[in-house]
């Protein structure tokens, strides 16, 4: 560790941590074993960082949220192991409403993103440069954001779903899925992040007659849930999409028409 870093009395810091010049580190921090927290890098009160993180320079965790409803609590951000945190990233304190703001195991949060209050971000998820994510958010496992995706407030992410670059998402994004265009749409399934992670072609063919159901042959949402739940063979991947999207009280993104047109 540097004399020129700042680390407070208080914070708890695991073995074979390595803490940079100028780096500072606040009252009550718990950093675990074989981190790197790097030059210039916040650490603030409320930090519970896993083992081997990487927090890079100008980056600052757990700072208080940018919410006028915040009365000073004690919340925290919670890290888990493996996960990097890229340049001038910003990931702010829960508020009292959930207390905790949650980042799991094998992220990436790249370069400029910002992760609000209360948001919980799932296991092996990538961030790219620039996304912003407003309070409230929740991101499933193996998500993957391209560079300056915006996501509104209590929006929710699933799992093994891939977002495009630029894009706004205003309403949930069920999982498994690609989503793109304005407004957000399903533009087909995420089959090459599926595959990379060991998905059957069986699993990923189901996937797609599922989605072709609800988003591409133009029915109304009831109708397509009910011809899925009767005609689509039962998996655990058509359990996981047909209890998001009856769990999305604020709507799921668009679909297609059969013509290609956003419906």
């Amino acid at each position: 560790m540097s004399n020129l870093s700042f680390i407070h009395p208080t914070a708890e810091i695991g073995e074979g941590v390595t803490i940079e010049p100028f780096a500072y580190i606040g009252a009550g921090v718990h950093i675990g074993d074989g981190c790197w927290i790097g030059p210039n890098a916040t650490v603030l009160e409320g930090a519970r960082i896993g083992k081997h993180c990487k927090i890079f320079p100008n980056a600052v965790v757990s700072a208080i949220p940018q919410d006028l409803k915040f009365k000073g609590e004690m919340t925290t951000v919670e890290i888990g192991d493996n996960t990097t945190i890229r340049e001038c990233a910003t990931v702010n304190r829960g508020t009292a409403e959930n207390q905790k703001t949650i980042i799991g195991e094998n992220c990436l949060i790249m370069a400029y993103c910002h992760v609000a209050h209360d948001c919980v971000i799932g296991k092996n998820v990538v961030l790219a440069n620039c996304v912003n994510l407003a309070g409230h958010v929740r991101i499933e496992d193996y998500v993957i954001c391209e560079g300056l995706v915006a996501v509104q407030q209590f929006i929710r992410i699933g799992a093994h779903s891939f977002i495009a670059g630029g894009s706004l998402v205003r309403k949930n994004v069920p999982p498994f899925v690609k989503a793109a265009r304005e407004p957000l749409s399903y533009v087909g399934v995420n089959s090459v992040g599926m595959k990379r992670r060991g998905f059957a072609q069986e699993s990923i063919k189901l996937i797609e007659d599922i989605y072709r159901v609800l988003f591409v042959k133009g029915y109304g949402i009831t109708t397509a849930l009910q011809i899925v739940e009767e005609e689509i063979p039962g998996s655990s991947e058509k359990q996981a999409i047909l209890d998001f999207v009856r769990n999305s009280d604020n709507g799921i993104m668009k679909g297609l028409s059969t013509n290609g047109s956003v419906g």
